[in-house]
């Protein structure tokens, strides 16, 4: 009677080694999973803020030329307006030289 104690100890001391061993089995493939599912979700999460930089960089780059347009415009036009006020200084200090010389 005590050695069918024993096996029936021993064949259950086996049945639970093997379910830990399946168990083990399982939470390690478990994990591994988890961990490729973090790695895609990682990529996926690094393309989209590489998509949505370059599509600020792309706004930014558009918005800088419309600034850099419209300040040339408003230079040329004050550059202009420079000039022509200087052009009409130029012609009443010629006349005020010449009446000078002259008058």
């Amino acid at each position: 009677m005590a050695s069918k104690s024993v096996e029936k100890i021993l064949e259950a001391e086996s049945a639970a080694d093997k379910l830990t061993s399946e168990a083990r089995h399982k939470a390690d493939e478990i994990i591994r999973e988890a961990e490729r599912t973090a790695a895609l979700d990682v990529q996926k999460k690094l393309a989209e803020a590489k998509s949505e930089t370059e599509k600020i960089r792309n706004s930014n780059g558009e918005k800088l030329a419309e600034y850099s347009r419209k300040a040339e415009q408003e230079c040329s036009k004050r550059l202009e307006e420079i000039r022509s006020v200087a052009d009409a200084n130029s012609e009443k200090a010629v006349t005020s030289i010449i009446d000078s010389f002259f008058g």
